[in-house]
């Protein structure tokens, strides 16, 4: 592909069903077996609009790779970019960058200020993500400017966004499925308690949530004076983001294991074939190790390496700590990989730390019999938890120290995915040559 920082570099097309591009599969696997690759890194991005925000992304993070194998280095890598139909909300940060200003926003308040409305980039967006659905991404963006002094317009603000995500009968978007225990985040339906508990209480957590993710201030309070509900408009666009990662999360599921899985496993076929290496971001995360369980029977991969993943803790589990009886809906995946499964981390990650659990609680049950429960957190915030045996390393461990030959392995990146606005804070903060370098040490590419 012209424009790219790396050759040989493929793209890899999946619509909401998993379904592939078979021209762009076929071609890889042709070319792939022609250019005798020793090692294949595929990487799927989180949240994103179009395929032109995934492939700077994917040019961005694989720069560092060439210098960092060095041109005498035995490896001879190819590059994978998959590109699936997820979301992002246009005040979200892009790999590290700060998102511009809506156009006529109040001077003074920076890009992670919440504002009256729906900007027109995420309601294109909603709109794409959500075909057929136009008229209540419509009223849904009335709403939000409007943001009416009465109790009933936030009721149906929360019927409208179950209506969106068609959380009662077809759940998420076409090819979203569900299974009951995907997750630990979801009542025993598989629908997030978000989705049917009261609004107002749902609103009110994620307006305190989202204020100490930016620390409010008075300068915005003067700017934005809240309505007679108080700040709970600011909740309520909370929820419209928390609705449409719970279809990217499930979608993420489906892609990676009814779509890329088969893929790795014709790339394993491939003779010589090369070692494959999944790099995923956010719900990408997701999405590769989802793979890894619709991988053909005994097909694996060389390596596995989730950046700041937003999927629960415990997902490599094999006994969950508040249920002994049960496991990780990934607890079996990671014998998929030969090599290690690494997990990088970082608490500069506001959108896992906070408004990820907040998601998960909003059923109103906090009750726990474990002290400091962490049933909800994510893995990109905490790293790898209940899994015996996971070492948990800092970045200069990780780089300079020996790595891990196998099993899950946590590495804080805190010192590097640092940078990043409010509400998600440093969650797309990733391109940096210190994690291609993780990438590499966790795959033994090369000779670094």
């Amino acid at each position: 592909m012209t424009g790219m920082s790396v050759r040989p570099y493929w793209e890899l097309r999946f619509d909401a069903y998993g379904d592939v591009d078979l021209r762009q599969r076929d071609r890889l696997l042709e070319q792939a077996a022609q250019q005798d690759l020793t090692d294949l890194v595929v990487f799927a991005h989180g949240w994103n609009n179009t395929r032109t925000m995934a492939t700077r992304l994917y040019d961005r993070f694989f720069a560092p790779f060439p210098e960092l194998l060095g041109e005498a280095g035995p490896a001879r890598l190819g590059y994978v970019g998959v590109v699936w139909p997820s979301m992002r909300f246009a005040d979200e940060s892009l790999a590290g960058s700060t998102p511009e200003p809506a156009p006529g926003a109040p001077p003074g308040l920076d890009a992670g200020t919440p504002r009256p409305g729906l900007d027109a980039e995420t309601h294109r967006a909603l709109d794409t993500v959500f075909p057929g659905r136009r008229q209540i991404v419509a009223r849904l963006a009335e709403l939000l400017a409007e943001r009416p002094e009465r109790p009933a317009a936030l009721d149906e603000f929360g019927v409208l966004v179950r209506g969106l995500v068609r959380v009662h009968g077809e759940l998420g978007a076409a090819g979203d499925t569900a299974d009951a225990d995907e997750d630990e985040d979801e009542d025993e339906d598989g629908v997030p308690a978000m989705f049917g508990a009261d609004v107002t209480e749902v609103c009110e957590r994620f307006a305190a949530a989202l204020t100490e993710a930016r620390g409010k201030t008075d300068a915005e309070d003067r700017a934005f004076p809240d309505s007679g509900l108080g700040g709970l408009w600011d909740g309520a666009h909370e929820l419209l983001r928390q609705g449409t990662y719970y279809v990217m999360k499930r979608r993420a599921g489906a892609v990676g294991r009814e779509g890329l899985g088969p893929v790795l496993g014709a790339l394993a076929a491939v003779r010589p074939a090369p070692r494959l290496h999944l790099v995923g971001h956010s719900f990408g995360g997701r999405l590769v190790s989802y793979a890894l369980t619709g991988l053909p029977e005994g097909a694996t991969v060389a390596s596995a390496t989730l950046l700041q993943g937003a999927f629960s803790h415990y997902a490599f589990a094999e006994r969950l700590p508040h249920a002994a009886g049960r496991g990780g809906a990934l607890r079996s995946a990671a014998h998929r990989v030969r090599g290690p499964v690494v997990s990088c981390h970082s608490h500069h990650d506001t959108a896992l730390g906070l408004l990820y659990p907040v998601a998960s609680r909003v059923s109103g049950d906090d009750a726990s019999p474990l002290p400091g429960d962490t049933r909800w957190g994510a893995i990109g915030y905490h790293g790898v938890q209940a899994v015996e045996g996971c070492p948990r390393l800092d970045l200069a461990e990780a780089l300079d120290g020996p790595f891990p030959a196998e099993g899950c392995v946590s590495v804080d990146v805190s010192e590097v995915v640092r940078h990043g606005v409010p509400p998600v804070g440093a969650h797309s903060d990733i391109c940096h040559a210190e994690l291609a370098r993780v990438v590499l040490r966790a795959g033994r590419i090369g000779a670094r």
